[in-house]
């Protein structure tokens, strides 16, 4: 479902700010996974997804999605394969727009997205039906405006937007990351739910090492811009933070040292 071939990337190149920030990086995603990322900051985890989402050219590689090349496509044509959630929860919804009306929005995704045509009684039934899985009482505030909504509702909402037309890979950068702890397992239990319902094929990036592990059926640490750890199946599932910080130092030749990936 993605192909990403020895992609390169360099900010500022020829400059005292050089920065390489992929470097000749290639992943394969079968149909269905759900992947993990995680890595210390600079590693190239926000590069990775972005160079995915065509958010800038890359130097040198291929991407593909479900076998289109997409490396030359520029961002808004790259939208119809893509569902993606941000890590800022004002990101990805209208805030002076309903619930509701988001909602049409991203169902019309693909299609003329106007709404003068109003929002059929149907549909207002199938978005009932799709907020009660948060289980946050959204159902019943259908024409509330999304910028009254708290952070942790915001980004339920925006999660349900992003994969309403059933995505074929599905971004989530850090989308838990600026939740307190019981909102973003909530979001993160939402998450799963969804993925494995419409068998997604997901990266999802996180600093927490215990959600890593929790989640997803294959987890990927970068460093430097390369994957230097790929754990997949039984492994995955028996791992501890412990176990993978020791592989981390294995694979790396130094120590973690991000205190917020261990914690949580």
């Amino acid at each position: 479902m993605l192909e990403i071939k020895n992609v390169t990337k360099v900010f500022n190149p020829g400059t005292v700010n050089e920065k390489l920030a992929l470097d000749n990086f290639s992943l394969t995603l079968e149909d269905g996974d759900f992947v993990t990322v995680i890595g210390g900051n600079g590693a190239g985890k926000s590069t990775m997804m972005n160079a995915i989402a065509g958010v800038w050219p890359v130097d040198a590689g291929q991407i593909l999605i479900d076998g289109v090349d997409v490396t030359k496509l520029p961002e808004h044509k790259r939208a119809k394969f893509l569902g993606r959630v941000f890590q800022d929860p004002m990101t990805g919804t209208a805030a002076t727009m309903g619930i509701e009306e988001n909602l049409a929005l991203a169902k019309r995704r693909g299609h003329s997205r106007f709404l003068r045509s109003g929002i059929t009684k149907k549909e207002r039934e199938e978005y009932k039906e799709l907020l009660k899985i948060l289980g946050l009482g959204l159902e019943e505030r259908l024409t509330s405006k999304v910028g009254l909504l708290s952070g942790g509702q915001r980004q339920a909402l925006t999660l349900l937007m992003a994969t309403l037309q059933k995505p074929k890979l599905l971004l989530l950068d850090e989308h838990t990351a600026a939740l307190d702890p019981k909102t973003a397992a909530k979001v993160l239990e939402t998450t799963e739910y969804i993925v494995n319902r419409d068998k997604l094929t997901t990266l999802m990036i996180t600093h927490n090492m215990k959600d890593a592990i929790a989640h997803g059926n294959r987890l990927i640490m970068l460093m430097d811009g390369k994957i230097i750890l790929d754990i997949r199946g039984e492994e995955k599932k028996k791992l501890t933070v412990e176990q993978l910080l020791h592989k981390f130092e294995e694979a790396s030749g130094e120590e973690f040292a991000n205190d917020k990936a261990i914690l949580g």
